[in-house]
Order: C-alpha cells, then structure tokens, then sequence
C-alpha cells in the first residue's frame, strides 16, 4: 500500500522560511516524478514544484528564485526548501509521488 506523508508545515513570518518533507512508502521512490501542489481556500490546486527521476526541476513562476525542490532517492523523500515566503503563499501543500497523492500540510504565512 502506497503511503505518502507531508511534514513541516505551520506558520511563519513573512520573509521566513520553511523546508517542507514528504516521505514515501511502498512504491519505488526513484522511478518516479514527485513534487509538491498547493491549494488556498476557494482556489485550484497549482502546481508549486516537481523533480523527475532524473533531477529536472519545473517551479511555478510565482516561487522561482525563492522555492528550491530536492530529493532523496536513498531514504525516499522529497523537499521543497520554501525561501522568502509570502503571505500569497499560504496554501494547503500536497506532495505526489507518481500517481499518488499525501493529505496535505498548512502553511500560514503572516503578513
């Protein structure tokens, strides 16, 4: 059974930072794409940030220059680090792993 769960969220000052995690379980974690959507109430789900298999990175337009994605294929994780934050970034975020989807985590950013 395939297992995806965020961690790391909460609420931060405007201009802070935080680094988000998700951890994946009972899929082969390097064979796939994975990154990370975000939902604010009463809007759609955008993508924010994904990785490959092989690396290659695609960031929103509204988070290049803050948001950094990274994995880790050896303990199956992947890590949006979250720079410079706004309070338009305030979101529920999920991380996907392939097909399959975490529950989500808040962040609340504070003006």
């Amino acid at each position: 059974q395939v297992q995806i769960v965020e961690s790391g969220g909460g609420l931060v000052q405007s201009g802070g930072s935080l680094r988000l995690s998700c951890a994946a379980s009972g899929v082969t974690f390097r064979l796939w794409s994975t990154g990370w959507y975000r939902q604010a109430p009463g809007k759609q789900r955008d993508l924010v940030a994904s990785i490959t298999k092989g690396g290659s990175t695609t960031y929103a337009d509204s988070v290049k220059g803050r948001f950094t994605i990274s994995r880790d294929n050896a303990k199956d994780l992947v890590y949006p680090q979250m720079n410079s934050l706004k309070p338009e970034d305030t979101a529920v975020y999920y991380c996907y792993v392939g097909f399959d989807w975490g529950q989500g985590t808040q962040v609340t950013v504070s003006a």
